[in-house]
């Protein structure tokens, strides 16, 4: 299993590509395609077998990119 931060570096922005959104490996399938994909319940080997350009660690590599994404301090006013 890679790590973390192996991971991620297979995520990519450039700024002519999807409108510098994230995308995997500089292919122009974003991260949140991948995501969005994930939460209309496909399954990861459904998405392998929909987009064969797409590897395992690619899906895992959109999920922890999000992960990290969201875990930010939120501060609310009182």
């Amino acid at each position: 299993m890679k790590s973390k931060s192996e991971l991620l570096q297979r995520i990519t922005i450039e700024p002519g590509k999807c409108g510098g959104r994230p995308c995997i490996r500089g292919m122009r399938m974003r991260v949140v395609d991948v995501l969005q994909l994930l939460s209309a319940e496909a399954t990861i080997e459904e998405i392998l077998q929909d987009y064969p350009s797409l590897e395992r660690d690619d899906v895992l590599a959109a999920i922890e990119y999000a992960a990290r994404q969201s875990d930010h301090l939120i501060l609310q006013s009182a």
